[in-house]
């Protein structure tokens, strides 16, 4: 799994220091017809989480998510001269996935 964000601050300090993260991702959630308890679905990753230091796999990991938004290849090109410095990509290697169901009642 591939995140980015900035080059500094409290998040890549902590990866720096201790590699081991949780990724946790949820839905929106549903109600079942008649009851008022919403029932939501998440999955948590846990893994080994690690800075991309490739200029070349940095620019594969925006590039690939901008292409899931536009094919406007002017502006990825764009993105790439003007942001693209500015980008750092995370790599996580899932080591254990799980899910669940909760009922909020």
């Amino acid at each position: 799994m591939y995140f980015h964000g900035a080059k500094s601050g409290h998040k890549i300090d902590a990866v720096k220091k201790y590699e081991k993260v949780s990724f946790c991702v949820y839905d929106k959630g549903y109600r079942k017809e008649g009851e008022w308890s919403l029932n939501i679905r998440s999955v948590v990753v846990f893994g080994k989480i690690h800075l991309v230091e490739s200029k070349d796999k940095n620019e594969e990991i925006c590039s690939n998510l901008c292409k899931k938004f536009t094919d406007d290849e002017a502006y990825l090109k764009h993105e790439l001269l003007h942001s693209g410095p500015a980008v750092l990509c995370l790599e996580l290697t899932p080591e254990h996935i799980t899910g669940k169901l909760v009922n909020e009642s």
